[in-house]
């Protein structure tokens, strides 16, 4: 890139992924069967702009999905703030509802072009952005080839990179190299992300720490509160979020051991894909539990065993009901959940062990003793009855999970000073 050749293994992937293009109709359809796809969007996802490009500077920040969208969120709303046009890009359907709700006024919300050398020449040909903001954590080869050939600044912001993504990428030196050679400037999450980016050759890093610390609690309806504070009464609820396959059953399970000793239990389960609603239903219809289902209006009774909350963006209501929160994707092999918003709303969390996705994050909650690692069902119903149980414990374990989230907040202010020059170009150019 920037006028060197390109190493092969890329060169098969351009060639590779222009041949791919011509299967992503049925593809694309196929993600439309599967609830993936918004298809009166689908031609976004070719390039095909649903919307006029607004005059001036535009600044294009791309999330990969709901996580990261969220995370930028407060950096698009200064921005805008400051004048800038913004286009925000992300790759699922569920991100593209949170943006919807979520982003300030003026935004425009596009979904990512999939990363085919036509697709994104089309799609860049249409925004022309000034600079591009990427929280992605996947590097695109024809994203960042064409960039790169139009002159584009590409900044990564709340940069992360895995040690095994980082692990993955020094099997092929040249090709990393070539693709982070393409990034004016990496902002890096953590010292160490710092330091596997610039192994892998990418040419300025700077710490700049996690944006998703600066993101403000999620929002609740009142009145839907109040409602599900009505429906429940005063009974003890525990809440399981994000949750993936395998885990519903272990949380199933949990809730049979624990209300042995603790009868009113309610346990709410929010499953990270909420179009699993209806399987975790089953999972739990099978167990002999009764069970309401939040897709289908319904509120939790006096009988309601496992109340599953399967819609989007509703997780605030059940943060600030739930003193105990089990975060998801960290009992399977995935990697885990952000635990920063339920630790804000005043919960204690636990977690599995696989979370390498945020393990600086649960390494200093766990280290604080704001959070507890369980490894199975009868280990997340021991840690919830005691802290269902132990009011003080529980007070002690919540205040330390949010100072410790509080304390690794100013991503936000140091990433927007480390763009400001690229802010400052923009603007000159434009007069």
């Amino acid at each position: 890139m920037k006028g060197r050749k390109l190493p092969l293994t890329l060169r098969a992937y351009r060639r590779a992924s222009s041949v791919a293009a011509l299967l992503a109709p049925a593809w694309l359809s196929y993600r439309v069967r599967k609830g993936k796809e918004d298809p009166a969007r689908l031609a976004e996802r070719r390039g095909y702009a649903s919307t006029e490009r607004p005059p001036g500077p535009l600044v294009w920040v791309h999330g990969a999905s709901v996580g990261e969208v969220i995370s930028v969120l407060p950096l698009i709303e200064r921005l805008s703030q400051r004048g800038f046009r913004v286009l925000l890009t992300s790759g699922t359907l569920t991100s593209s509802r949170v943006a919807e709700r979520r982003a300030p006024p003026g935004v425009i919300h596009q979904f990512v072009p999939l990363d085919a050398r036509a697709f994104v020449a089309r799609f860049l040909d249409h925004w022309s952005p000034d600079l591009v903001l990427l929280a992605e954590s996947e590097l695109w080869p024809n994203l960042l080839a064409e960039l790169g050939r139009r002159g584009t600044p590409v900044v990564l912001v709340n940069g992360r990179l895995s040690e095994r993504s980082a692990t993955r990428w020094k099997k092929l030196p040249k090709s990393a190299r070539a693709l982070l050679s393409r990034v004016d400037l990496c902002l890096a999450q953590s010292e160490e992300d710092g330091a596997r980016f610039r192994a892998l050759g990418t040419p300025r890093v700077e710490v700049c720490g996690n944006l998703k610390f600066d993101v403000p609690p999620p929002s609740a309806d009142t009145a839907e509160l109040q409602r599900l504070d009505k429906a429940l009464g005063k009974r003890p609820i525990l809440l399981a979020a994000s949750t993936h396959e395998g885990e519903e059953a272990l949380m199933i399970e949990a809730h049979e051991i624990l209300t042995s000793k603790i009868p009113e239990l309610v346990t709410v389960i929010a499953p990270r894909h909420p179009e699993r609603g209806l399987d975790v239903a089953a999972l739990a219809q099978a167990a002999d539990l009764a069970t309401r289902q939040r897709s289908l209006g319904e509120l939790p009774d006096r009988e309601t065993d496992i109340y599953i909350a399967d819609t989007i963006g509703e997780l605030g209501l059940f943060y600030r009901m739930a003193p105990v929160v089990f975060m998801g994707g960290s009992l399977v092999e995935h990697g885990g959940q952000n635990p920063i918003e339920p630790a804000k709303l005043g919960a204690v969390v636990l977690h599995g062990p696989h979370v390498w996705n945020f393990a600086n994050i649960y390494e200093r909650l766990d280290a604080d003793e704001g959070a507890a690692e369980v490894t199975d069902a009868l280990g997340i119903a021991r840690a919830a009855y005691a802290l269902i149980k132990d009011p003080q414990l529980h007070g002690e374990m919540a205040d330390a999970a949010h100072a410790a989230v509080t304390s690794l907040g100013g991503a936000l202010d140091r990433t927007l000073v480390a763009i400001e020059p690229y802010l400052v170009h923009i603007r000159l150019q434009a007069r």
